[in-house]
């Protein structure tokens, strides 16, 4: 019956899937900081299934590191209402320039 159905997604809910953009202002192997451009701070979890993506060294698995800006891929709990990261996608803030 379809009330049935109903009740079986109602206990299911869906994470939400959004992206987080922004500078790292704090990290440890727990959680994530990030101020987006907006000024706000959004507190992201990290897991160990999370992905560490460096644009400018694809072979890096290391995290970012603060005042690096990322692009955080990520799910909201409906319940909790807690961020956890899937992904992480990032360009360190303090590249050296290359010499002359």
């Amino acid at each position: 019956s379809r009330a049935t159905t109903f009740c079986l997604m109602a206990l299911a809910p869906i994470p939400e899937f959004l992206h987080v953009l922004g500078t790292v202002t704090s990290i440890d192997e727990k959680h994530i900081d990030v101020k987006t451009t907006k000024g706000q701070v959004v507190l992201v979890l990290l897991t160990k299934q999370v992905k560490y993506k460096n644009k400018h060294n694809p072979k890096s698995l290391d995290p970012p590191a603060v005042g690096d800006r990322v692009i955080i891929e990520a799910s909201r709990d409906e319940k909790t209402k807690k961020v956890t990261a899937t992904v992480v996608h990032y360009s360190p803030g303090s590249i050296p320039l290359p010499p002359r």
